[in-house]
């Protein structure tokens, strides 16, 4: 039981190690959901399909805040249910119950938090004169890959197979805002082998952005620009086969990481979370839940560091 709320928030440090989130902030959390499980609740109890009248049946005697905390540790730690069980005095059902019921709606929130940037908003960004033909901003996008376990049918399997990875994986992608570090989109995960662009195709992303907007991407996205309205892509400069790289190239790619590292930080912050770090343990299922849950956790978290920034400036 020293994993429940009223136990584990004495405690900032620790509360922050198992949920990425200080106790301010998982209030707030709780709060911004807490209408979202009413609804929620009240359609589980009125579903065609229900036998019990409301109110029948034995009491879940595990509460919301508890439930919802439950379901960040398992995000950020991902433990077994068993283990779960264990810190927070129920059952094993218990916990999947309560990750199968606030997973969506953590899923909903993180969704809530993708706001693509403003075209005609003034921006603060600063880039080095070898990028000045770049456009003034960039979503910058990226791609991670969990592995999974081997899918028991062949064909199945080969279809999971990274050669990249040398393992079964599965394939998540990430776009961010390149000022702010907040992410803007999280399409559908896909099988591990899956190209970046042939993702990025499948998720339109190139084709919702507003305005001069660019987008940004390594060597996996040379060729995107024809799915974007305007061409606005922005990739690395390819060594010439055969010739040394000229100084020039190398000058530019180098300005061009330090601009896109934004990104590879965001998806560090994201793999923090275990759940989409460790070995999935759920057969490939409500893996885009998961990442999607977890970035409006991330998310949460970049906005207090851009608020800060913003009092640090003015």
């Amino acid at each position: 039981m020293i994993f429940q709320h009223w136990y584990l928030s004495r405690y900032p440090a620790v509360f922050r190690s198992m949920t990425g989130l200080s106790v301010t902030d998982f209030a707030t959390l709780f709060d911004d959901l807490q209408d979202a499980f009413a609804a929620s609740e009240v359609t589980r109890h009125t579903r065609p399909t229900r036998q019990r009248a409301i109110g029948g049946g034995a009491q879940f005697r595990f509460c919301p805040r508890d439930q919802l905390l439950c379901t960040v540790v398992w995000l950020r730690q991902y433990p077994t249910n068993e283990a779960l069980a264990y810190f927070f005095g129920v059952s094993d059902s218990t916990v999947s119950r309560a990750i199968h019921r606030w997973l969506p709606l953590l899923e909903a929130a993180g969704k809530d938090t993708f706001r693509l940037p403003d075209p005609g908003r003034k921006q603060r960004r600063q880039v080095d004169a070898v990028l000045a033909d770049q456009p003034g901003l960039l979503i910058l996008v990226d791609s991670f890959e969990q592995p999974v376990q081997r899918p028991k049918e062949r064909a199945e399997a080969d279809k999971y197979y990274s050669g990249k990875k040398k393992d079964h994986t599965i394939k998540g992608q990430v776009a961010i805002n390149e000022i702010t570090g907040k992410i803007v989109d999280v399409p559908e995960s896909v099988p591990g082998p899956t190209a970046d662009i042939k993702l990025l195709e499948a998720s339109k992303l190139a084709e919702r952005l507003p305005g001069d907007i660019g987008l940004g991407g390594d060597l996996a996205y040379v060729g995107a620009d024809k799915l974007h309205p305007q061409g606005l892509v922005v990739t690395p400069r390819r060594k010439p086969r055969g010739q040394e790289r000229p100084a020039a190239d190398i000058e530019y790619n180098r300005a061009f990481s330090r601009r896109r590292v934004t990104v590879e930080h965001t998806i560090g912050l994201m793999r923090r979370y275990q759940a989409i770090t460790q070995l999935d343990r759920h057969h490939r299922q409500h893996h885009t839940e998961r990442v999607r849950a977890i970035a409006g956790l991330v998310n949460r978290r970049l906005e207090r560091w851009v608020a800060y920034r913003e009092r640090q400036a003015a």
